[in-house]
């Protein structure tokens, strides 16, 4: 009992504040002492008292205070990501205990074509493995901090460097041209860059970032087009996509997402030429949050539609 004792005594001496800490997790997540002393119902100058009191107790600084602005020093990234995520897990048994709903809810956010061509086969056979799992699915076009949305993971592009969270490698991405067997039949197969450079195009305005335009992928691939021709342009590839299935064009091609349907023969490469990107595509949890046996689950899922062994 007396060992009991002494540990208690000695883990409120190391957390000598739980009111700071709370104060201090919505500073950090907000980057603002007065949209967090608004979270929190408490005065602006309660809060910067707080956050004041755990830098005089650890010694350190956790907060630059910028002219508008808050960034998290080293020692306050790791301060954060300890407190957030216990306080997630905290806040997520309470939700459960006084809903007394078991069920577990996924949140996920990415875009729009992934979701529709990546993420919609795969969330089927994940709900087959976990039937409680409510999924609420939230669509993004350009990368939006995660400390400032409640999500459990996104799939983003990009490098898997976000100071936001921790990334997950879903698969590389390639990209080609593609059209259908029926524009083949109709137009020919062009054999050269100079030959696809001359075809009738179809294009979707890049709006998410990382997204590839024509122009960019000739001129990666060492080609040098002249005014190139569109036939189509579209500002979701989803459309983008249909068209090129309906042999209205020929369209780039991303690997990784269209896998189903180049295996399936809806659309075929044209010519060798072959962009590998060295970008790619990851889960990233954010800071906080822990990966679960539910996103381990999802990613194996999204790998294996995907095509990656």
């Amino acid at each position: 009992m007396k060992a009991a004792t002494d540990g208690a005594k000695g883990y409120r001496r190391l957390v000598p504040s739980l009111t700071a800490l709370v104060e201090f997790e919505a500073v950090a997540r907000l980057r603002s002492f007065t949209n967090a002393a608004a979270e929190l119902g408490v005065t602006q100058a309660a809060v910067s008292r707080q956050v004041r009191l755990l830098e005089e107790m650890l010694g350190v600084r956790l907060l630059d205070r910028l002219h508008r602005n808050l960034k998290l020093t080293k020692e306050g990234e790791v301060l954060y990501t300890v407190v957030s995520e216990s306080m997630g897990r905290i806040a997520g048994v309470f939700d459960r205990l006084s809903t007394g709903i078991d069920d577990e809810e996924l949140v996920l956010a990415t875009t729009a074509a992934f979701s529709h061509f990546r993420l919609m086969s795969s969330i089927g056979a994940l709900k087959q493995m976990y039937p409680n799992l409510r999924v609420r699915l939230t669509t993004t076009m350009f990368t939006a901090d995660l400390r400032q949305n409640e999500v459990d993971a996104v799939v983003r592009f990009g490098n898997g460097t976000w100071k936001d969270g921790t990334s997950y490698l879903l698969f590389e991405e390639q990209v080609f041209a593609v059209c259908s067997p029926s524009w083949i039949e109709k137009h020919g197969m062009p054999e050269t860059l100079d030959e696809l450079a001359d075809c009738s195009l179809i294009a979707d305005d890049p709006t998410s970032e990382g997204w590839l335009t024509w122009e960019q992928w000739f001129r990666a691939l060492g080609g040098r087009p002249g005014k190139l021709k569109y036939g189509l342009r579209t500002c979701l590839y989803a459309d983008a996509v249909q068209a090129a299935i309906d042999g209205q064009g020929i369209m780039l091609g991303w690997s990784r997402l269209l896998h189903e349907r180049l295996v399936s023969g809806e659309l075929v490469r044209l010519t060798d030429a072959t962009l590998t990107l060295r970008d790619a595509y990851y889960v990233v949890v954010p800071h906080g949050r822990s990966i679960t046996p539910t996103i381990e689950s999802l990613i194996d899922l999204l790998r294996e539609a995907a095509g990656v062994a």
